[in-house]
């Protein structure tokens, strides 16, 4: 079994919710507190031993390569005032090995889509998916947590968090046998997106995965579904019938960084050792 060390990035969309901020930057460019959203992804994905980062963008999203590539002129004008402690933050050593590559998506067509932009950069090796969108805190990562898994399964590997059963309307919500047992992985039987009624558990899928390569197969013949998307749901959901996918209920606090309400959550928790001090 080949170690996964690739990692894609769905950063494609427009940000609607945030709006006016959006216009002319980024949503996974906002800050939180004087980091950008994205960068506590990324660093999730390299300290979880990633050594590729492939992001899928849009013409809007060049802040984002601009953030993680060098900028000559800032350092040199820092070096010159003696600001090192700055230096080290915009030229962080984490990623010094890190191979970042950005593929266009040219239509939003989702995030199925999107995963599928970068099949020829992943061939056969397994990966992992994170969406930025969820700020998972926790030492060991969400997605050390699953690549731990995966490392024992050797099968494609859902990320699961408990919601309460009023909000399992906004989620993929999974069906398993295993549910009601003390477990913390579940064999997957369905996924359901978004139950209106009678969810079949309160285990919602969150934004990160391992995924193995066959996953592009079914991505490939798969229909857009309602409002002309390809979403990654339907690929698993097709995948189930031919082979293992374990849901992993990861350790850790999440904020649903996608929401204002989550967003500004995260801020506060993150301000609180700043304000502390």
């Amino acid at each position: 079994m080949t170690k996964i060390t690739k990692a894609i990035f769905p950063v494609a969309g427009l940000g609607t919710r945030f709006l006016p901020a959006t216009k002319a930057i980024p949503k996974e460019m906002l800050p939180i507190i004087d980091r950008p959203l994205i960068e506590y992804a990324v660093e999730e994905a390299v300290m979880a031993g990633i050594k590729e980062i492939i992001f899928i963008t849009s013409h809007t999203k060049r802040a984002i390569e601009d953030h993680f590539d060098q900028n000559f002129e800032l350092e040199a004008k820092l070096i010159k005032s003696g600001k090192h402690e700055y230096l080290e933050k915009i030229n962080r050593k984490i990623f010094e090995n890190v191979k970042f590559t950005y593929v266009r998506q040219k239509s939003q067509k989702g995030l199925g889509d999107a995963i599928l932009q970068a099949k020829h950069l992943i061939q056969d090796e397994a990966f992992a998916v994170l969406l930025a969108d969820d700020l998972i805190l926790n030492d060991p990562s969400c997605t050390a947590q699953l690549m731990s898994v995966y490392a024992q399964k050797n099968c494609s590997i859902v990320g699961l968090n408990i919601v309460p059963d009023k909000d399992a309307h906004k989620y993929g919500v999974i069906s398993s046998d295993d549910v009601g047992h003390a477990e913390q992985t579940f064999a997957i039987n369905d996924i359901v997106e978004k139950p209106t009624e009678n969810a079949p558990s309160n285990l919602a899928v969150v934004g990160r995965y391992i995924l193995s390569a066959t996953i592009f197969n079914y991505l490939e013949n798969l229909a857009p579904s309602v409002g002309g998307e390809v979403q990654l749901t339907d690929a698993i959901k097709l995948m189930l019938k031919d082979e293992l996918v374990i849901g992993h209920l990861y350790k850790g606090l999440k904020f649903d960084c996608g929401s204002r309400h989550g967003y500004a959550q995260a801020i506060t928790h993150l301000a609180k050792d700043i304000l502390a001090n």
